[in-house]
């Protein structure tokens, strides 16, 4: 756990993640902070019940003040490491009312700080935070490509 002000950064433990409220706050928050750059509800839940499937795992991360949230990470185990990065960032957002603020990146510390292995993220060419990522270290070594068959 880490405190920056009064905003405590947290990795979050099973036992609060199996509370299906808190499930809903985690997917309303990435849904709504996300904004243009936001999956489907189904699609933010499929990576949170992958994160809590034994089988599968992962982290979730927060940055709360007030117990409010003000960021969230959700982090995927790939199971290839011998191939891939370990883990794969599936979904960062800091509330809009609180951006600028290094929420983000304090997250970012975190997750690399706990995991302390290699990190894949996807991000869009336009997206603002790709600067952030960029800033903490991520690189770009190879182009994404799809096949949609």
């Amino acid at each position: 756990m880490l405190a920056t002000k009064s905003i405590v950064y947290t990795e979050e433990n099973q036992q609060k993640l199996e509370d299906t409220l808190y499930q809903k706050s985690l997917i309303s928050f990435l849904f709504k902070e996300l904004g243009k750059f936001r999956d489907p509800v189904e699609d933010i839940r499929a990576c949170l019940d992958y994160i809590l499937d034994p089988k599968f795992g992962g982290h979730v991360f927060t940055a709360t003040e007030n117990q409010e949230l003000r960021g969230v990470v959700l982090v995927t185990k790939t199971n290839m490491h011998k191939f891939v990065p370990g883990y794969l960032l599936v979904y960062i957002a800091t509330s809009s009312e609180h951006r600028g603020q290094g929420i983000g990146k304090s997250l970012l510390e975190l997750v690399n700080t706990t995991l302390n292995s290699p990190i894949a993220l996807h991000v869009e060419h336009d997206n603002p935070a790709k600067r952030l990522y960029e800033r903490m270290g991520f690189t770009s070594k190879y182009a994404e490509m799809r096949w949609y068959p």
